[in-house]
């Protein structure tokens, strides 16, 4: 198998299976029509709600909390933002009990920004009751501190993903799924949206972006190497699109250096034809999904 093969194996272990996709479609229609019939008179299960995080950027990989705005009418809002105390808390309560009526058997929760329907088989859904402003970006609830609005505006950021992953052969999100696996692996302290951030700005001005699964040991390499060297002093960054702050968790630079030097050992097992010891070096960084 050559470095072509089983990156290409790899990226394709790391996507979802053709029946969870189906069981998440299946589920955003309902809420959305859960949605629409208490707040819009309507059945639709399409209109009025939007993937967002890194499922509506196209970055998540096999397992996931799915992300879902969901839009209600400006009487609405008008409703909760003439409580006395906290209405973006009383709003959720109320969402909650709507979705409740299609999920009365599932553990719902709401509380901070989302509404959250935990199901039985792992998966989980975080619904945002937001409302659209002129420019297309969203108005959306947050309970903390007793109670604001903040804004956020999820399309720039897709658009942005999709034009870059357009532009750079699709390396871009395959990158993103990569880099999530060796999160995961790690245990590195980045969010799904660091993660994409700075995909989005490395493969920018990486010398290969348009080429093929063969130079993804590079990719992973140059990555790594990109994390690694970062000020530990910059606390954030600014998201595709959007530009709103992207904040760090914790330093994710040491653990970069360690990928590195492992992505480094594995190309020279490459260069040598000591196949075996390249995959397994390479499932050090990004674990038991790559091919072994």
């Amino acid at each position: 198998m050559s470095v072509s093969e089983y990156f290409s194996q790899f990226c394709s272990n790391l996507r979802m299976s053709d029946s969870t996709v189906s069981t998440i479609q299946q589920r955003y229609k309902q809420i959305t029509k859960r949605i629409n019939q208490d707040y819009w008179n309507s059945t639709s299960d399409t209109s009025h709600s939007l993937y967002v995080g890194s499922y509506g950027r196209g970055t998540e990989i096999w397992t996931s909390d799915i992300d879902v705005i969901v839009q209600l009418p400006y009487a609405t809002y008008q409703k909760f933002n003439n409580y006395s105390g906290n209405g973006q808390s009383a709003l959720l309560q109320e969402v909650k009990g709507v979705l409740q009526k299609t999920y009365s058997n599932s553990y719902i929760k709401g509380d901070g920004q989302v509404v959250g329907i935990n199901f039985s088989d792992g998966n989980s859904f975080e619904i945002v009751p937001a409302f659209i402003n002129d420019d297309n970006s969203y108005t959306y609830p947050d309970t903390n501190n007793g109670g604001s609005w903040r804004q956020t505006d999820p399309r720039k950021e897709i658009d942005a993903m999709n034009s870059r992953n357009n532009s750079t052969n699709k390396n871009l999100k395959r990158l993103c799924r990569m880099a999530r696996a060796w999160k995961n692996y790690c245990d590195v302290g980045m969010s799904g949206i660091l993660i994409d951030t700075l995909a989005y700005k490395f493969i920018g001005d990486w010398e290969y972006k348009d080429k093929s699964y063969l130079y993804y040991d590079w990719m992973s390499r140059d990555f790594f190497k990109y994390l690694k060297d970062i000020d530990k002093d910059q606390n954030y960054w600014l998201a595709p699109g959007s530009n709103r702050y992207v904040w760090k968790d914790k330093n994710f630079q040491n653990k970069a250096a360690t990928a590195h030097d492992n992505a480094l050992l594995a190309i020279e097992y490459e260069s040598k034809n000591q196949t075996s010891s390249a995959k397994l070096t390479w499932r050090k960084i990004y674990g038991t999904k790559f091919p072994s």
